[in-house]
């Protein structure tokens, strides 16, 4: 008897979204093919994304070691070998997707995806995130290419100054967090100066949607040198605090104390304005939860504070001055300072300086008269208590008419914002393309990025759909300590399908390890991944 033995795990449910997506087949039809080729650049891309999704904690490059054990005939087609996925092959294909154009080509892909899978793309999201890489990365006249990245120092978001980086941007749909575009930027780049780009060419784009489409982001956005692109898009931001009006409309709102509840934690009052030449609506929002959190920090702040005005004090008070005017003159200055303190007592105390050395005689005459100032420090609680209020609220600027955006929703729509955030914690997760950012040309980190962001798209559509058709059907499944959860993660899914075995014998394919929870976990996914695992199980 022949037997073979290949692990299936969650590979399956990778391998049927990317068919359902119909990426391979996309991508074959714009990159160059070769007669000779053992894989198509779809199928190398295919297998990236695999790589990528196996969370298996190897590199790139090592791609051969990760497909070995897999049913490469089952997931791919016949005559498809894990020596085929080989660094030169994947090289290559790096190379022919910078050459369309990195950008272009996941738009093909993402624009496909959303409408085979009806994806609601009225709000987007837009940021941006930075991705720390090793190396020298010293540029030759091959890399003078404008359109090639530039591997640098610049603000790092992962908190790591003393390594290049590459910045990345991409905007999510806010339905299900699905990447609708990515660009990568050279590693000093500002995120002012991306988002004015972004902008500018939504512009175009938003005009020519037949549908409604809404630009979300932070106060990045919000700038004057971007204001001519957004007063011709939709857009939803939250506003600088170091705007001079976002204050003054903040101490309004708290003063007048007029607010209208949204729920347990969030108020807002609405102001009609217009600010850098375009008409919009100004929410302020008081958050219960940024109060409290203020109140905790300001504490903190308040002691540091007085810990700094003490020192200077100190010093202060072991100075000695001419005349009281100079010592007043002098506590005056400190006093402009203080933040969050004032002085609550202060002494002038007279000394008398006599002629000659040592202790004076009695009734030695005096030479003059020096002067040293004391106080006592205490809190302002005025400024303390404002500045909380402060901190407690938030300004959120929109264009988009009242009667298609409420407060509520206004609010709602921001605080979804957080679906690209997401979408940047998964693709800097440790075990994901592990090390694969070692490569050296700029052209191919470019690529890599590209195609670490397709496997975000992929991820996030299986995860939407199968968390769509659990609330539709009202079903759920156990998490990791056997509660039932109507949106478990699809990584959690992923680690739920370890240990599925795929056998092959006497010429038929059987599944072991498949059971009731996994079968109802991948009706639930549906698409090409039932053919792959719908097959009899062994007993």
């Amino acid at each position: 008897m022949n037997l073979k033995i290949k692990r299936l795990d969650h590979h399956g449910i990778v391998s049927g979204v990317i068919e359902d997506l119909k990426i391979v087949s996309l991508l074959d039809q714009y990159l160059p093919q070769d007669e000779k080729q053992e894989i198509t650049p779809g199928e190398a891309v295919k297998g990236m994304i695999m790589n990528g999704l196996g969370f298996a904690n190897r590199p790139l490059s090592l791609s051969p070691q990760f497909f070995t054990n897999l049913p490469l005939e089952h997931l791919f087609r016949e005559g498809v070998q894990a020596s085929h996925f080989n660094r030169h092959k994947l090289g290559r294909t790096l190379d022919q997707c910078f050459d369309f154009g990195c950008e272009s080509l996941f738009s093909l892909v993402s624009g496909q995806a959303c409408e085979l899978e009806q994806v609601d793309c009225t709000f987007e999201s837009l940021d941006t995130t930075s991705h720390s890489l090793t190396g020298e990365y010293a540029f030759d006249d091959e890399d003078s290419d404008e359109n090639i990245i530039k591997i640098t120092h610049g603000h790092s978001k992962a908190h790591r100054p003393d390594l290049k980086q590459v910045v990345q941007e991409i905007i999510v749909s806010q339905d299900g967090g699905i990447p609708l575009a990515c660009k990568n930027w050279d590693g000093n780049s500002a995120d002012t100066a991306i988002f004015k780009a972004r902008s500018k060419a939504l512009v175009d784009v938003f005009k020519k949607s037949t549908s409604p489409k809404y630009l979300v982001a932070d106060c990045k956005l919000y700038h004057k040198k971007n204001a001519e692109f957004l007063a011709q898009v939709k857009f939803l931001t939250l506003i600088p605090s170091t705007i001079t009006l976002e204050k003054s409309l903040i101490s309004s709102a708290i003063n007048t104390n007029q607010w209208t509840n949204i729920d347990d934690n969030y108020q807002y009052v609405i102001n009609e304005v217009e600010h850098m030449g375009i008409k919009q609506r100004w929410m302020v929002v008081y958050s219960n939860a940024a109060n409290n959190r203020a109140k905790k920090s300001i504490v903190r702040q308040v002691e540091r504070a007085r810990e700094g005005v003490k020192k200077d004090l100190f010093h202060l008070q072991a100075q000695r001055f001419a005349c009281q005017a100079d010592a007043q003159r002098a506590l005056d200055k400190l006093t402009k300072k203080m933040k969050y303190h004032q002085i609550a007592e202060q002494q002038l105390v007279e000394h008398k300086v006599y002629e000659g050395k040592g202790r004076p005689k009695k009734g030695a005459p005096v030479k003059c008269i020096e002067w040293q100032i004391t106080a006592e420090l205490m809190e302002s609680e005025a400024v303390i208590k404002q500045v909380v209020e402060q901190k407690s609220c938030f300004v959120l600027a929109t264009n988009i008419d009242k009667e298609a955006l409420s407060p509520i929703a206004l609010l709602k729509h921001y605080k979804a914002q957080s679906e690209v955030e997401k979408g940047f914690r998964f693709l800097k997760d440790p075990l994901f393309f592990v090390s694969s950012l070692f490569i050296k040309k700029p052209s191919r980190i470019d690529a890599l990025l590209m195609v670490m962001t397709l496997s975000l798209l992929v991820y996030s559509i299986a995860q939407r759909r199968m968390r769509a058709n659990m609330k539709k059907l009202e079903a759920t499944i156990p998490n990791q300590i056997n509660q039932e959860i109507p949106t478990p993660t699809l990584r959690w899914v992923f680690q739920c399908f370890e240990g599925i075995n795929l056998l092959k014998y006497d010429g038929e394919i059987h599944l072991d390890g498949f059971d009731e929870l996994r079968n109802k976990i991948i009706k639930l996914i549906g698409g090409h991944a039932l053919n792959l695992y719908k097959i009899k199980k062994v007993a």
